[in-house]
C-alpha cells in the first residue's frame, strides 16, 4: 500500500518552531517531488513549499519565506518542513503529497498524507 504520513504537528506558541516529517511507505520517494500545503478552516489548501527529486526546494508561499524549509533523505525515505519564527495565521492543516515534478497546482499529486494539525497561540 502506497502511503504517506506526516507527524510532528502540535501546539506552538507565537515565534516557535516545529519540524513536520513526511515518511512514505510502500514506495521510494527517490524519483518523486515532495509538496507541503496547508489547508486552515475555511480557506483554501495553500502549497507552501516543494523540494524535486534532486533536492531543488521552490517557494509557493511568500509568507513562509525566510521562515520555512524543506529538506529531504531519500536514503531514509523522508521529507521534513523545518517552520520557525511560527505566526497564528500558520494555523493549519499540513499535508505532504508526491508527485513527478513540484507543482503549485495539487491535483498534480498523486499521494497524500492524512495531514497533520499546527496550532499556533499563545
Amino acid at each position: 500500500q502506497l502511503q504517506l504520513v506526516e507527524s510532528g504537528g502540535g501546539l506552538v506558541q507565537p515565534g516557535g518552531s516545529l519540524r513536520l516529517s513526511c515518511a512514505a511507505s510502500g514506495f521510494t520517494l527517490d524519483y518523486y517531488a515532495i509538496g507541503w500545503f496547508r489547508q486552515a478552516p475555511g480557506k483554501e489548501r495553500e502549497g507552501v513549499l516543494c523540494i524535486s527529486s534532486s533536492g531543488d526546494g521552490t517557494n509557493y508561499a511568500d509568507s513562509v519565506k525566510g521562515r520555512f524549509t524543506i529538506s529531504r533523505d531519500n536514503a531514509k525515505n523522508m521529507v521534513w518542513l523545518q517552520m520557525n519564527s511560527l505566526k497564528p495565521e500558520d494555523a493549519a492543516v499540513y499535508y505532504c503529497a508526491a508527485s513527478y515534478h513540484c507543482y503549485t497546482e495539487s491535483y498534480y499529486y498523486m499521494y497524500w498524507g492524512q495531514g497533520t494539525q499546527v496550532t499556533v497561540s499563545s
